[in-house]
């Protein structure tokens, strides 16, 4: 900003073209659109002047390209026309002779200067044709410059400018307006007619791809030429793409050329990233076109992602791809659907650089066909990592070290295992490049054991931690279209799987929380499943060793036995069930409070023994028999929270809360019809009915008050 008031900066009688630039610059760089929309139209007038001597609008272009990103609509029609004219003799016109090497000026400076020599391509060959950005020359002359910074802004130009009839803007109007393309068919150019500016510079930029793609065959001299050869495709397609949005007339010249390209670099690995503008393209205009492009699209999501999963910016520009293309995995049958377990070992490789773009993927992956092997493939993403490391140090071994193993004999470390008849068929499903739910094996476990010695692998560590993030998102989705069937199966799964989780200590302990967490709002949306699942339940349930190592997937489960294994949830629900329930889950509790003369107490939660005393008593409050039981287990937790060794393992505050709880529940559980009402709530349909369930604690004080009188106060 100005350091004064009395210092105001303005371009409107700059003539000097570098100083344009400058002054330029510092008034874009403070936002006011009213500097830039002036900005712009002082550029443009200077644009649309011949120059003086020694004057270049090389320093404009930088500007101009500044301008039309900052306020489009800065520039009205007529504008637009001058400078598409420009731009388009810059591109097609520029000189195909090198420049001169400025003279040093010295003493010894020869006065004669060499004939300029010819442009050459990056082979070295003398160019035939027009001037590009991939002409090599040793000294550029300012027209060919203007050619190249022409190329770095036709993309935006194109964008802004290409697609329509543009309506006359005011110097200050802004951008925003709608700029949606439509598909024109311009005039044929003829001896007396030439196209308007903005037909005209479609066709040039055309030309100009056309070139550069052609330019791209030659074998460069320099590795450098390479690179810039390869960046330059993949713009040329981009524009190609968008001229073909614009002016729908382009669109059979393209295809055919965009397919020999296809056939030219689809087995080049140096050329990946050059295949996503051509996907993009054939899925703009194949309709049109009347093609089946179906084998593009396979070739690049089965073999790149397989074969290129390790190149980070591949990685995200093929992830970015899918994400733009949303729409195409919502069918089911679709190439780019069945190919989703490929695009997680981009995740599996990239996950720090990729998690944002894969939580806005992840919902259009998923939906009742997808849903329970999307959880396989996120519960095993850290072992797909180092699934994929072995992949790749195994492919780096030397042909004579690739020799097979021994069948008979055990693997002694995970390459050997790689190629291992034990493990091959393992190792294949955990890295197919399609979905294959059919071709699973019956356990993944001896891998995920192989496997361990990677756990501490810092890419696999940054893998695990991304995974309860896509979790919560994954159950966020699915909750969203589940039926009853599909809600019991992830139950199930959830309860098996977590048994089964890659052996990294701090992973685990994340994602209990979150399986523990969402086990609860899967019971939540179908409460007849504990019914349904009862013997998977009781199973899981009456293993003391999971309240021990999965303390937040038991706590939730306890919770929602007590809470929905009760006939206002399912009609089916049977004293008997109820019974046997309260049988395992007291148990379970009798085994973790039990003091035991000469053995230590099994140590877990708090809270785990809160929830099994609350899920007991509501179990008794509906089967009234039980209620002598479990009134006398909680009897005798003052005992247990009185004992040395448990005092010795939990602190004074855990042992309050465990105590007050069991004092509360048990005097709930002497009036029987008080407890069942508030254990056994009407199903929360309404507002005042969840708000009443949601205030259960306080009931249960209430009664504890009543019941037990405060010391000197009046009985009732």
């Amino acid at each position: 900003m100005s350091p004064c008031n009395d210092l105001v900066l303005s371009c409107d009688e700059i003539q000097d073209t570098k100083l344009l630039s400058l002054v330029s610059s510092v008034l874009l760089a403070q936002g006011n659109k009213g500097e830039v929309a002036a900005v712009g139209q002082r550029v443009v007038q200077v644009l649309e002047r011949r120059l003086p001597e020694g004057q270049s609008a090389r320093f404009l272009l930088p500007v101009l390209a500044n301008v039309i990103s900052l306020s489009p609509g800065s520039l009205t029609e007529e504008q637009t026309n001058v400078v598409s004219k420009k731009l388009a003799d810059w591109l097609r016109y520029a000189s195909i002779q090198q420049g001169m090497a400025q003279p040093s000026g010295g003493f010894f400076s020869s006065p004669r200067s060499k004939q300029p020599a010819p442009v050459t391509e990056v082979d070295g060959a003398v160019a035939t044709d027009f001037f590009t950005v991939l002409s090599v020359a040793q000294h550029y002359t300012q027209d060919q410059w203007l050619n190249v910074q022409t190329f770095s802004m036709l993309r935006n130009w194109l964008l802004c400018y290409g697609g329509k009839e543009l309506d006359t803007l005011n110097p200050g109007a802004t951008a925003g307006g709608d700029r949606s393309v439509t598909p024109m068919v311009p005039a044929p150019a003829t001896p007396g007619r030439l196209l308007p500016p903005r037909e005209r510079l479609q066709d040039k930029a055309f030309e100009y791809c056309q070139r550069l793609v052609e330019q791209s065959t030659r074998r460069p001299l320099k590795k450098d030429d390479g690179d810039l050869q390869k960046a330059c495709l993949i713009e040329a397609v981009t524009i190609m793409d968008i001229i073909c949005k614009q002016d729908s007339s382009y669109v059979c010249r393209a295809v055919s050329f965009l397919k020999i390209l296809h056939s030219r670099i689809c087995g080049d690995a140096t050329y990946a990233r050059a295949l996503l503008p051509i996907a993009q393209f054939f899925l703009n205009h194949s309709k049109l076109a009347a093609m089946d492009s179906d084998a593009i699209y396979k070739h690049l999501f089965s073999d790149i992602p397989a074969q290129l999963f390790h190149n980070p910016s591949l990685a995200f520009e093929f992830v970015q791809f899918c994400k733009d293309n949303s729409q195409l995995f919502t069918d089911s049958s679709s190439i780019f659907r069945q190919s989703f377990p490929n695009l997680f070992k981009f995740l599996a490789w990239n996950s720090p650089s990729l998690i944002s773009e894969f939580v806005d993927l992840l919902p259009f992956l998923l939906d009742p066909g997808t849903a329970i092997e999307i959880f396989h493939l996120l519960l095993d993403l850290p072992c797909l990592t180092a699934a994929l490391d072995i992949q790749l140090r195994a492919a780096a071994l030397p042909a004579s070290e690739k020799a097979g193993p021994d069948p008979a004999g055990k693997p002694a470390t995970c390459l050997e295992a790689f190629h291992h008849p034990l493990y091959r068929s393992m190792f294949q499903y955990l890295l197919r490049s399609r979905s294959a739910p059919e071709d699973a094996p019956d356990s993944l476990v001896p891998l995920r054991q192989l496997l361990g010695s990677l756990a501490g692998s810092p890419r696999v560590v940054q893998c695990a931690e991304t995974v309860p993030v896509l979790l919560e998102l994954f159950f966020r989705v699915v909750a969203e279209f589940a039926d009853g069937s599909l809600i019991n199966q992830l139950v199930v799964l959830l309860l098996q799987r977590s048994d089964q989780l890659y052996e990294i200590p701090a992973f685990k302990e994340d994602v209990y929380r979150v399986l523990g967490s969402n086990l609860a709002m899967l019971c939540g949306l179908r409460p007849a499943l504990v019914v349904e699942l009862s013997t998977e339940i009781l199973e899981f349930s009456g293993a003391v060793s999971n309240i021990q190592s999965k303390e937040a997937i038991f706590t939730h489960m306890a919770w929602a036995v007590g809470e929905f294994l009760s006939v206002s949830h399912d009609k089916r629900c049977t004293v008997e069930q109820i019974t046997r329930f309260f049988e395992t889950l007291e148990a379970v509790l009798f085994e973790i409070t039990q003091l035991r003369p000469q053995a230590s107490t099994p140590s877990c939660a708090p809270r785990a023994i809160s929830v099994l005393m609350a899920t007991l008593t509501k179990l008794a409050a509906r089967s009234q028999d039980l209620i002598p039981r479990v009134s006398m287990f909680l009897s005798k937790m003052r005992t247990f929270v009185q004992s040395p060794a448990v005092t010795s393992v939990y602190c004074e505050e855990d042992l309050e809360e465990i105590l007050i709880r069991a004092t509360e529940l048990m005097n709930l559980l002497k009036m029987p019809s008080v407890a069942q009402f508030v254990f056994t709530p009407p199903v929360a349909s309404t507002q005042f009915q969840k708000e009443v369930n949601d205030s259960l604690p306080l009931a249960l004080r209430m009664v504890t008050q009543l019941l037990e009188p405060a010391p000197g106060s009046m009985p009732v």
